[in-house]
């Protein structure tokens, strides 16, 4: 029998310890920030969209910093934010076991810290990676635990400027409309935050909808449908593998899997960038500087781990087909047919990985701010030879993941300071920080603290008078102490 406590008794014990180990740390101990009204609605200092890890790492940074009128929004059920148990087709996170997440520095948060509480110390020790599902559970606890304000079942439509302030409009599963206001938001709406999954147009305009899904619709698929049938699927990166692995293992008949590349990605800059230098302090270089960066780890690109590409690898029916980007495709009867430089290709089903599209307009609660949002092509000329579309169209942000206006000093839209861009968007200015595990310890940081800055300097006027109107006595007696 083993000795180790069941683990609903070690989690409360291990719960127990998150209280103490925040009333240890808790100063200074009161909220400080201005109510804020509009009529007889209250005011919310800050809303954060997005209930995934970014979003509730940053609700919790935030209370740490005593910030406490704030409401995080996610569209989803609760337990399905993010892709972990979704569209998610890995076995286990990219992610070495041992980067902290969305803890802040507390030990007793951390990933390790649960998961041994879940399941005891050697299974920590023999742990390689995080299951995606362990991820998620981790996340649902952390929320459960730190009691954070989370609406579920609230879709952003759209911000727009409200007077000094930012108005948000929602919709929910059901249709009905809602709205509140904020004085600041964060959006934290994960990898595709900053514009939407990518399906090359001659995909979409020759392919039926049901015979083809892009890897972040992997949840409306049944990949036991795909037994027996000829699978091809577009692109290099780890989920364009994850999927392909998964239809071979639900008894796929054949796998291509199609690169455009000459070559399989090899390196994981990601792995070079977990450092204390780059993930704390890339967001102050000059921009070229940011700009050589981005370019050599975007065009790396980040590989398949190798435990996925040989989850692949070990089924006789896959290949891989490198210098084979899709021209075009085209149904003839039944088939799928796919030309590429090497010849046609004929399948019965197509998964597409193929990335996302950076875009705000593509987005619909960015869509009306997207023409407003300056882009790194606005502010930044590269030399001659270093241009690269795809950095261009990314935001170029404010030293605190905000939006600029895409003209600098018009005050009309400084609303757009307001509204943080904590999505992958966000790298080419901030690093590896929205949307990412490696760089949360430092990006959510950054984060919380320009909102309190921000929030506070706002105020300035207003905590002055606090301070002149304050009268708490302490020394309460000029007579000698009593015997």
């Amino acid at each position: 029998m083993s000795d180790l406590p069941s683990p609903g008794a070690a989690l409360a014990t291990l719960e127990a310890r998150v209280r103490r180990d925040l009333s240890l740390i808790d100063y200074p101990s009161r909220a400080w920030t201005r109510p804020v009204s509009r009529g007889d609605e209250s005011v919310l200092d800050v809303a954060i969209i997005g209930a995934g890890q970014g979003g509730l790492a940053t609700a919790f940074a935030l209370s740490r910093l005593k910030i406490d009128n704030v409401r995080v929004f996610d569209r989803a059920p609760q337990g399905g934010e993010g892709p972990w148990t979704t569209f998610a087709r890995m076995l286990t996170l990219r992610t070495p076991k041992h980067v902290t997440g969305p803890d802040g520095g507390v030990p007793s948060l951390t990933p390790r810290s649960w998961y041994e509480a879940r399941y005891g110390a050697e299974a920590w020790a023999a742990l390689d990676k995080i299951s995606r599902q362990d991820w998620q559970a981790y996340l649902d606890w952390f929320r459960q635990v730190l009691a954070l304000p989370v609406q579920n079942d609230r879709t952003l439509t759209g911000i727009e400027p409200d007077n000094g302030l930012l108005k948000l409009g929602f919709s929910d599963t059901d249709g009905r409309r809602s709205s509140c206001l904020a004085r600041k938001v964060v959006l934290a709406t994960g990898i595709d935050g900053g514009g939407q999954w990518y399906v090359p147009p001659s995909i979409r305009a020759a392919i039926p909808r049901e015979r083809y899904r892009h890897t972040s619709q992997a949840q409306s698929l049944d990949f036991a449908t795909l037994r027996g049938k000829r699978v091809g699927v577009l692109g290099a990166g780890a989920s364009a593998f994850d999927n392909a692995a998964t239809a071979l293992e639900a008894g796929a008949a054949s796998v291509a899997l199609c690169v455009r590349r000459g070559d399989i990605p090899r390196v994981n800059p990601y792995r070079w960038m977990e450092n204390t230098g780059f993930l704390g302090h890339f967001a102050s270089l000059p921009d070229l500087q940011k700009w050589r960066f981005m370019t050599r780890i975007y065009d790396l690109n980040q590989p398949p781990p190798q435990e996925t590409f040989w989850r692949c690898r070990r089924f006789e029916q896959f290949s891989v087909h490198t210098g084979c980007p899709w021209h075009d495709t085209r149904m003839v009867g039944d088939d799928i047919v796919v030309r590429t430089p090497k010849g046609d290709m004929v399948f019965d089903f197509l998964i597409v990985g193929t990335g996302f599209a950076t875009d705000l307009a593509l987005r619909p609660e960015t869509a009306a701010l997207a023409g407003r949002v300056a882009l790194w092509r606005d502010r930044f000329s590269p030399p001659v030879g270093e241009e690269h579309v795809l950095l261009g169209a990314h935001p170029y942000l404010g030293e605190g993941f905000e939006f600029l206006p895409r003209e600098p000093g018009n005050e009309h839209e400084s609303y757009l300071r307001d509204i943080h861009n904590f999505t992958f968007s966000a790298m080419p200015s901030m690093g590896l920080s929205g949307a990412s595990i490696s760089g949360m310890r430092f990006g959510v940081d950054r984060l919380a603290r320009t909102i309190a800055r921000d929030l506070f300097v706002r105020d300035g006027d207003w905590h002055l008078r606090s301070l002149l109107d304050y009268s708490s006595v302490e020394l309460f007696s000029l007579d000698r102490p009593p015997v």
